[in-house]
């Protein structure tokens, strides 16, 4: 195959040089001897290519013929890891995406491939180097939140700590429900956040939010579930970071906590898209005027959101801050979120 033969003193650059325009072929290793570097090429390099390369600037560079070593290449996919051990049709109707939770993989495996489920949860657990592989074996249901999971690979240990942003984030993936696809989102949301801040988490699950936004400001957090083992979590997540602000983590309803501690705050966060609706008017209760809402809900866009938003809060002023799709949850339909400020 051809190949840039160089000066050893100038090869690392030219090297750079090549891996910046695609031309090393990464399936072979780059050869030595005494003085020399021989670094194989994907391609033909056409005459008017090479006649425009400041290939001067390396030395005394030739194009040569030669063979070289494959390299053994770790597989870039769990797709790549099952080739040869299922058929290609199958390998197909493999979902691309799957979650990583701590040292935890959960993957959706369709129907069609339940015969080869065992074989998908080993090549995950090679791929991701992980302790154990779960399967999503249900829809997420009830008023906590949780989903059947069906043990794969690995260690059957569901219970990890998940890392985001620094935040350092103990829980049960069969006990709580937890999503890492939001991390960038919770992110935005904590940035956004000023000192001294009272906040409102209404579904506050293991604590995400909470967390990460008080570890990085001087605020009060109320901090609320009706799960007790993510209340439970939520506690011993405060103890493992430290934080600047203050979280103070509240089981039961939402409703009647609001009501009956009458709490009000210069922020809430309603993270449950599938139902944060049915608890609007609690959420604009609890600001004060001028107060900041962030309100998530599954819609192909975001007039309802915005309508229902507005029919809560009335006759309370209602001014859009930000409208933002958070992720895709099924074809044609995004969680998305609302922010709005109710005066």
């Amino acid at each position: 195959m051809l190949a840039f033969k160089v000066p050893k003193q100038s090869a690392n650059d030219l090297r750079k040089f090549l891996l910046i325009k695609e031309w090393i072929d990464l399936d072979f290793k780059i050869k030595t001897d005494d003085k020399s570097v021989f670094i194989p090429l994907n391609r033909r390099l056409e005459d008017y290519i090479l006649e425009n390369l400041p290939l001067s600037k390396w030395g005394n560079i030739e194009i040569v013929n030669m063979e070289f070593e494959s390299l053994k290449r770790s597989p870039k996919s769990i797709k790549e890891y099952l080739q040869g051990k299922l058929d290609d049709e199958k390998i197909e109707d493999l979902k691309k995406s799957f979650d990583i939770i701590g040292d935890v993989v959960i993957l959706e495996i369709p129907a069609e491939l339940e015969d080869d489920k065992y074989s998908i949860g080993e090549a995950a657990l090679k791929f991701t180097r992980r302790k154990a592989v779960y399967r999503k074996s249900s829809e997420i249901k009830g008023v906590i939140r949780t989903r059947q999971l069906e043990h794969l690979a690995g260690e059957d240990d569901s219970l990890t700590i998940h890392q985001e942003y620094g935040s350092r984030l103990a829980l049960d993936i069969k006990k709580v429900y937890f999503s890492p696809r939001l991390a960038t989102e919770r992110n935005r949301i904590a940035s956004q956040v000023q000192t001294g801040e009272k906040i409102l988490d209404m579904f506050a699950g293991v604590g995400p939010f909470s967390i990460l936004i008080a570890r990085k400001k001087t605020v009060n957090i109320y901090a609320v579930d009706i799960n007790p083992d993510a209340v439970g979590f939520m506690k011993k997540n405060i103890q493992l970071n430290k934080l600047k602000g203050k979280i103070v983590p509240l089981e039961g309803d939402v409703r009647e906590i609001v009501s009956v501690k009458k709490i009000k705050v210069d922020r809430t966060i309603m993270n449950l898209p599938g139902f944060a609706w049915e608890f609007l008017d609690t959420a604009v209760d609890s600001l004060v005027e001028g107060g900041v809402l962030h309100y998530y809900e599954f819609a192909a866009d975001y007039k309802r959101a915005i309508s229902r938003i507005k029919k809560a809060a009335y006759p309370r002023d209602v001014e859009i801050l930000g409208l933002k799709k958070v992720k895709s949850s099924s074809p044609g339909e995004w969680q998305v979120v609302v922010d709005a400020r109710i005066s």
